[in-house]
C-alpha cells in the first residue's frame, strides 16, 4: 500500500491575487440562493397584507402567481404598514383613490341607492384586478432585486467574510 500526502496552502479571500479573488467570487455566484429559501421574507410580507405568492420565475421575462382575496383590505393594509415612499404604498393609494372616484361618480336614485349596482361592482372588480396585477408585478420586481443583490459581488463578499471561507491560491473554495 502506498499513501500520498499533499499539502495545500489556504488563504482568506483578501490575501488572494486579484485574479484569484475574482475566480473565488465567480465560483460562489449562487452561494446565497442555492439551498436557501431567500424569498421567504417577501412571501411573508405579501401574506401580511392578505395576498399569496404561489410561485415566481425571475428568468425568461418573469412571471408571478399572485392572488389577493380582498383588494380594498389589501390596499388599506399596505397604506398602514408600508412606507409612503414604497412603490406598493403608491399603488395602494392610487387604487383607493380610483375606488373612491368610481363610487363617487356612480349614479344614485333619490333615496341615495346606486342605480346600477351591477355596473358599479363590475367597475370596482376591474379596478381591483388591475391593482392586484400591478401589485404582483411590483412583488416580482422586489424578488428580482433581492436575487440580483444576493448573487452580486457585495453580498458574496459579505458571505465569504462572515463564514471565514478559505481558498486555494487559484481561488477555489477549500
Amino acid at each position: 500500500m502506498r499513501v500520498k500526502v499533499t499539502r495545500t496552502e489556504l488563504f482568506p479571500h483578501d490575501e488572494l491575487s486579484e485574479k484569484a479573488q475574482r475566480a473565488a467570487i465567480e465560483g460562489l455566484y449562487a452561494v446565497n440562493v442555492d439551498d436557501h429559501d431567500w424569498w421567504d421574507g417577501t412571501y411573508e410580507d405579501a401574506k401580511s397584507i392578505g395576498c399569496d405568492i404561489g410561485g415566481f420565475d425571475i428568468n425568461r421575462g418573469g412571471d408571478i402567481s399572485f392572488m389577493c382575496d380582498d383588494h380594498e383590505a389589501t390596499a388599506h393594509a399596505i397604506t398602514k404598514d408600508h412606507g409612503d415612499s414604497c412603490d406598493t404604498h403608491k399603488l395602494a393609494a392610487e387604487f383607493l383613490g380610483e375606488r373612491d372616484s368610481i363610487i363617487g361618480s356612480a349614479d344614485k336614485d333619490e333615496d341615495g341607492e346606486f342605480v346600477d349596482e351591477y355596473q358599479l361592482d363590475a367597475r370596482l372588480d376591474e379596478a381591483g384586478e388591475e391593482f392586484a396585477r400591478a401589485l404582483g408585478e411590483e412583488y416580482l420586481s422586489i424578488l428580482r432585486r433581492d436575487y440580483e443583490y444576493l448573487t452580486g459581488e457585495e453580498a458574496i463578499l459579505e458571505t465569504i467574510k462572515a463564514n471565514e471561507y478559505e481558498f486555494t491560491v487559484d481561488g477555489k473554495l477549500a
